[in-house]
């Protein structure tokens, strides 16, 4: 008789941590050849296109940083929660509570000194994604509710507030679209570079990726973070607080989102739109389980998706092959990436009776 067993291995070193994301990217890419020459496009061309559609050109390089910027953010509130096993599926519902935010307090604060209005909405996002999540954190750690559940169930809560508002208090004076009046000149992110949509919220995201590192590797809260997701019941007896590590971890991560809402505002749209984010608290959740839950591997997962989004473009445009083929590609990944996490965390033990 054969019996087999799934048996976890030793824990990988930190340069794995990089090493797979990449090789599960350029698997992708091969795997991805089926689908382009199913959809009738040639190959070579095809890829061609599709990289030189998002770095080909100065423009366009800049403008995958641009796309790249929101999905940072939203992969690294989830990285960073996912860590403490608090399954924040919610960052689409805290991206739009940060732009909710942020769009009450930067039509408002036209009468206050212009140097403050954009340190305030800033802040003003964050911590709005960040109770936004927090609903969820305490339902879980006094209620035990399921995580899971609430954090996505509260997307939906969030957009049906968001369209109420909308078409109501916070719509546009005179207009009959759900869309609200263009935020204070004093609320916009500056552009960094002329001739481009390169903004001031792309150095923040990358600021953010390196917090989040050095609250991982450094800090005390880090390593109790660590602990929780390890095992929360052995971080409890050693004396961790569970609860606060799991709030405070949900605010962070809830915030972290909301910048993305921030951004997504203050940058390209300067008034909020039901249709503000395409999905990208959703893409997040892919691009932090791509990124190994590291936030280096999120940065390049993050990097990766915006070449493929804005790269297909120009692809469908010069072969034919549609613009969808970006989001095939990008659940490709997350399967390549959760096979090869199988095969490295874990190995199968044959034995025989």
């Amino acid at each position: 008789m054969i019996r087999f067993r799934i048996i976890k291995r030793k824990p990988l070193p930190g340069w794995a941590k990089i090493v797979i994301p990449i090789a599960a990217i350029l698997a992708t890419l091969i795997l991805a050849a089926i689908p382009i020459l199913l959809a009738g496009g040639h190959l070579w061309k095809s890829y061609y296109y599709l990289f030189h559609g998002a770095l080909g050109t100065r423009y366009n390089l800049l403008e995958t940083f641009v796309k790249a910027s929101p999905l940072l953010l939203t992969g690294l509130a989830v990285a960073f929660a996912f860590r403490a096993k608090f399954w924040n599926i919610g960052a689409e519902g805290q991206l739009l509570a940060g732009a909710l935010a942020a769009t009450v307090l930067g039509v408002n604060m036209g009468s206050i000194p212009p140097v403050l209005v954009l340190p305030v909405v800033i802040v003003g996002g964050f911590f709005a994604g960040g109770l936004w999540a927090s609903i969820p954190a305490l339902l879980k750690t006094k209620l035990k509710v399921d995580d899971v559940v609430s954090t996505l169930l509260l997307n939906y809560v969030m957009i049906h507030i968001m369209g109420a508002l909308l078409f109501g208090p916070l719509q546009q004076p005179g207009s009959s679209w759900p869309r609200s009046s263009a935020i204070v000149e004093a609320a916009c992110y500056p552009i960094l570079m002329p001739r481009s949509r390169f903004h001031l919220g792309i150095i923040i995201s990358f600021v953010a990726m390196l917090i989040i590192w050095f609250i991982n590797k450094k800090t005390t809260f880090g390593y109790q973070a660590k602990a929780v997701g390890t095992n929360i019941r052995a971080a409890h007896f050693g004396g961790i607080n569970t609860t606060s590590v799991i709030l405070w971890t949900a605010l962070i991560s809830g915030g972290l989102a909301g910048l993305a809402g921030v951004g997504e505002l203050c940058a390209l749209q300067y008034r909020l739109i039901m249709d503000i984010s395409p999905g990208y608290g959703y893409s997040g959740i892919v691009i932090a389980m791509l990124g190994n839950l590291h936030p280096v591997g999120v940065l390049f997962s993050s990097l990766f998706f915006s070449v493929i989004i804005v790269g297909a473009q120009t692809m469908s445009r010069m072969t034919g092959v549609p613009t969808y083929i970006a989001e095939v590609i990008q659940g490709m990944a997350l399967m390549v990436m959760l096979i090869f996490l199988l095969f490295t965390e874990y190995k199968i033990k044959v034995q025989r009776k």
